[in-house]
């Protein structure tokens, strides 16, 4: 079957197409790999305050208070938790080490679970009166807040 000079024409614009193609492709890959050679992979162009290789150093320092210099709030909620009763105690300047081992203290006195959240303090249930007295013995200086509570 010969094929006439129009359908070979034709033929002949598709395989150049096709090389541009490649040779483009192959272009394009190499500049890829020479932008890629960065040692730490990373293809910021602009960052305003140092590296992200070290985090700690961008945290803020969270200084250590003394109990007696702490001014603690209690307030007993129920906000967003399914209608269950949760005692937060907020106003902490303490280390998260220090939050963790409290936490521990005060759930094993009330009998109940807990968890530490942003520099507050949640103790499942409705344990004010208890935690007031036991912050207190602790040296903490504690106000209740948010309404009546039972006494």
């Amino acid at each position: 079957m010969i094929a006439s000079s129009g359908e070979q024409g034709i033929v002949e614009q598709r395989v150049q197409k096709q090389n541009i193609c490649k040779r483009h492709m192959k272009s394009s890959k190499s500049k890829r790999q020479s932008s890629d050679s960065n040692p730490s992979g990373n293809r910021i162009a602009y960052q305003e305050f140092g590296s992200n290789s070290n985090p700690a150093a961008v945290e803020r320092a969270v200084q250590e208070l003394p109990p007696h210099q702490q001014n603690l709030r209690l307030q007993a909620s129920r906000k967003g938790r399914k209608g269950k009763t949760v005692t937060i105690i907020t106003g902490f300047q303490s280390q998260p080490e220090t939050l963790s081992k409290l936490l521990k203290q005060l759930k094993s006195h009330c009998g109940s679970g807990g968890t530490v959240k942003e520099n507050t303090l949640e103790i499942q249930g409705d344990h004010t009166q208890k935690l007031v007295q036991f912050l207190t013995k602790l040296g903490y200086k504690v106000k209740i807040s948010g309404g009546s509570t039972k006494k």
